[in-house]
């Protein structure tokens, strides 16, 4: 699948195939070890393609391990949330498109997100903004000094400079999903974390939203953790919310 600048995916591509579906729902490996990782990648079996590595288990070996799911076929999603100065930034996603990687992210800052455009330039590597985290509402943004303190508009704008730098994607609420739809166009990617089936603990999410209503508002991926990875049967637990999506 060709990659517009090198880190683009036609969203209407993932979007259009059902049997496709496999490759939209990726599930967050945020377990503390390594084993039990590997234990959940077992489980799930073939039932699914995908996986996101974050912090917790990147900084317990799990950067080797995402290296190995990707040698094994699989796909990774690095959630690493890059911000930093523009040099750092691109000597980071170098290293990372050389591992393998489908997916990473990095704060939707204009200029980290140019320096990381460039630098992924000629790659595979489809670069991911993280607009305003999911756990986050109006209160923790002015808490954290923000003057707007909407965080739909800050949404909205920082996915319309994501778009502007040339990312490969967003990162957002699928509470969202439509308005970043409307304006990015279906060319980019939109990752949707958050997701909680029907009857699941929201957790430290504030802002959820069902799997059928993330696919019907224009995700093209879906982010799922614990109500997969902390099920009785990971795997019955994957196939129901595949099936959900495919309703949508």
């Amino acid at each position: 699948m060709p990659h517009a600048d090198g880190n683009r995916i036609p969203a209407v591509e993932t979007v259009g195939a059902v049997t496709a579906m496999r490759d939209r729902l990726i599930v967050a490996l945020d377990v503390p070890t390594v084993a039990e990782a590997g234990k959940v990648v077992d489980e799930l079996g073939d039932a699914v393609s995908f996986y996101k590595v974050g912090y917790q288990l990147a900084f317990a070996g799990g950067l080797d391990f995402a290296r190995e799911l990707a040698a094994g076929g699989k796909k990774v999603f690095l959630d690493m949330k890059l911000l930093d100065i523009d040099n750092t930034v691109a000597r980071g996603v170098e290293n990372i498109a050389k591992m393998g990687m489908a997916m990473l992210t990095l704060h939707a800052y204009p200029k980290a997100m140019k320096a990381a455009v460039e630098a992924a330039r000629g790659s595979d590597l489809i670069l991911l903004a993280v607009t305003v985290l999911t756990s986050m509402d109006g209160r923790d943004l002015a808490d954290a000094g923000y003057r707007d303190d909407d965080p739909r508009a800050l949404v909205l704008r920082r996915a319309g400079q994501a778009l502007e730098a040339g990312m490969g994607g967003i990162v957002c609420s699928a509470e969202e999903a439509a308005a970043v739809r409307a304006i990015v166009g279906p060319d980019l990617a939109l990752v949707t974390p958050g997701i909680r089936p029907a009857g699941a603990a929201h957790g430290d999410q504030k802002r959820v939203v069902s799997p059928a209503a993330a696919i019907r508002g224009g995700a093209s991926h879906l982010v799922v953790g614990r109500p997969i990875v902390a099920a009785v049967d990971r795997r019955a637990a994957a196939e129901a919310i595949l099936e959900e999506m495919r309703s949508a």
